[in-house]
């Protein structure tokens, strides 16, 4: 066994590579619609339309109070509506609308833009790969811990 190196430690490395994605992302988009905290929230809308507002939040690991903020100024753009839950009376139920459009799809030209940069000097061959190994990793992790309802999309089943 090859002794532990904090500086080659995978989770530590996936941790830092996802916070400077998110930081990268961020700068790019600073004065913009969506922010990266919208964006995140669309994109989870985009996967799982009409999911709870304690599903996504607990999804997208935030607290509840803050997916609210979000919400709230989505809602006040005609970015996202939200509706009673038939189910549940105290739950509401989260929408895209038509005007989801335009942010998802900047949201997702710079995105694109964060990720080639990142990927850098990786030929196509070896981002395939590192996709596919990521993939393979997440669903490993899905399978371990048992995948609830709500924990996974369907688009994290079908790839696990």
């Amino acid at each position: 066994m090859t002794a532990y190196d904090p500086h080659r430690s995978f989770g530590l490395v996936v941790h830092d590579v996802a916070r400077l994605l998110r930081k990268r992302f961020e700068r790019r988009a600073e004065g913009a619609c969506p922010t990266r905290a919208q964006w995140s929230v669309l994109v989870h809308l985009s996967r799982q339309q009409g999911i709870n507002q304690a599903t996504l939040a607990e999804l997208m690991e935030i607290e509840p109070i803050t997916l609210v903020r979000l919400l709230d100024r989505l809602e006040a753009a005609g970015i996202v509506e939200r509706r009673a839950d038939p189910a549940d009376r105290r739950a509401r139920l989260v929408y895209l609308t038509d005007k989801a459009e335009r942010p998802l799809a900047a949201g997702a030209a710079l995105a694109l833009e964060v990720r080639r940069e990142a990927l850098d000097g990786l030929s196509p061959a070896q981002v395939a790969g590192l996709m596919d190994m990521l993939m393979h990793i997440k669903g490993n992790l899905l399978r371990l811990e048992g995948t609830r309802p709500g924990d996974a999309t369907a688009e994290d089943r079908i790839h696990a």
